[in-house]
């Protein structure tokens, strides 16, 4: 089932928030079995065949918390316990993920002939990433005995279940323990409805508006110098609408419930390093690479080199998580390398003049955002050949094209790219502060009031009338 359809708005949506405020007048445990059987249909709905391996999933990492929680065990007993617990999710991971990519290649090695074709399960990238980070910091003694209905709902929770964000315990559950957030809060369900009308809007009119002209890149055998860089710039930009969206969308429905997820997207192509890109990007992934692999590995603590290393590391299993396929290996590397490259500019330049400090920063995102969109080639490609067909051609200035379908692709890629830069994105209209549980408060105040709501009906409408019945995420399919 996917945010942008109509069973989803105009049935699933409103009887699970009638279900869970209905029983959160009569108790504060039955809101959170009726929200986590709700997130389980929600997933079984598209993944029926799975529902056994999540359910599997949370008995099995609920068991090894429980035994580094509450258990009495001994040092070398609890090493052991997390190491099956985490070797256990990243096999099933592994296996359903990684297993035919492994094949393909030992084929290419060895000549062989073996097939293996595995059907990804939905969202496992992100309900294990979850809770290897729950074991992790349940061995290092952060992490509170949890009851099985609110731990259930922390993996299954479906706003995040299909394509994140990646939620951390200690975020998430004291909030599912709240009786507060089982009644309904009036300017928060308004708020939530608002911020969802934005993301659909982006997903259904934006991302899915742009969509078509990716073709003149990735579905041409020879693109132009122009087509390559039009296909490119559209691919760019309806990712960020796309990926913005969802996150949008998620966080406007968890809204609704009286619960605040974390924001997972702020700007990021108006960052202006590689660094702050990836504080800006998917910044649950960051966190996570950050702090349950990065800072493990090393981080910064062992010198330079080994710094840079690290980086490279992270980043290469980071392009991994994205998918099992040589295309995601160079884009994670890439990344990795600008990393570094980034890390030894501020290293050895010394600091730069406040006269020029505008000037640099401007030089920084224009140098940011193009090497962001040479990667993305990377990332959209079926095969490393093909993006490296589109990135030749990018680099050919002297192959143009530039027809009437060039120019009126030039024209919407321009208007995007104003939105993306000019426009403010959501939180900054809403007021949406996750830290301090806070949203919307020049609409609770009365300030711009009327704009605010008539806008977001007016958004809310067209994202309604633009819903395609194969729409998917982008995302959905890591």
């Amino acid at each position: 089932m996917l945010f942008n359809s109509y069973p989803f708005i105009l049935l699933f949506l409103p009887a699970v928030l009638a279900g869970y405020f209905w029983l959160g007048r009569r108790s504060n445990r039955a809101p959170v079995i009726w929200l986590a059987a709700a997130s389980l249909a929600f997933y079984a709905i598209g993944s029926w065949q799975f529902v056994a391996l999540l359910l599997a999933s949370i008995a099995f990492n609920y068991g090894i918390g429980y035994l580094l929680i509450a258990a009495e065990l001994a040092p070398m007993q609890r090493r052991a316990a997390l190491a099956v617990g985490v070797a256990g999710d990243l096999l099933v991971l592994g296996i359903f993920k990684y297993a035919g990519f492994a094949a393909d290649n030992l084929n290419a090695l060895l000549g062989t002939h073996v097939a293996v074709h595995i059907l990804l399960p939905v969202g496992i990238s992100f309900y294990t990433f979850t809770q290897i980070a729950f074991l992790v910091d349940a061995f290092r003694g952060q992490v509170a005995a949890y009851a099985l209905p609110h731990y259930a709902l922390f993996v299954t929770y479906f706003p995040h279940l299909i394509a994140g964000p990646i939620l951390h315990h200690k975020d998430m559950i004291p909030q599912f323990e709240q009786e507060e957030s089982k009644h309904p809060h009036a300017h928060l369900i308004l708020c939530g409805i608002i911020i969802f009308a934005i993301g659909l809007f982006k997903k259904t009119c934006l991302a899915d508006g742009i969509q078509p002209l990716v073709a003149l890149a990735f579905d041409a055998r020879s693109p132009s110098f122009d087509q390559a860089w039009l296909g490119a710039l559209a691919y760019t930009f309806q990712l960020y609408f796309d990926f913005s969206g969802y996150s949008d969308m998620a966080i406007g429905i968890s809204l609704m419930f009286g619960i605040f997820l974390p924001v997972n997207f702020s700007s990021p192509y108006k960052a202006t390093s590689i660094v702050e890109f990836w504080r800006r990007w998917h910044m649950t992934l960051s966190q996570f690479l950050r702090d349950y692999l990065y800072i493990p590995l090393g981080g910064n603590r062992r010198g330079r080199a080994l710094r840079y290393v690290n980086l490279m590391i992270t980043m290469l299993l980071g392009g991994l998580w994205h998918g099992a396929a040589w295309t995601f290996v160079v884009w994670g590397a890439l990344h990795g390398a600008y990393l570094c490259i980034n890390h030894a500019f501020n290293a050895l330049v010394p600091a730069i003049p406040s006269p020029l400090a505008r000037p640099v920063r401007i030089l920084g995102a224009v140098l940011t955002f193009l090497a962001v969109v040479v990667a993305w080639v990377f990332f959209r490609a079926e095969r490393v050949d093909w993006a490296l067909r589109i990135t030749s051609a990018m680099a050919d200035p002297l192959n143009i094209v530039l027809g009437r379908e060039e120019i009126a692709a030039l024209v919407q890629v321009t208007i995007y790219a104003a939105l993306v830069w000019l426009a403010p994105n959501t939180q900054a209209i809403m007021g949406y502060d996750h830290g301090s549980r806070r949203v919307g408060e020049s609409l609770r105040e009365g300030r711009l009031r009327p704009l605010v709501l008539y806008g977001a009906s007016l958004v809310l409408a067209f994202g309604i009338l633009g819903i395609q019945s194969h729409s998917e995420f982008i995302y959905f399919r890591f």
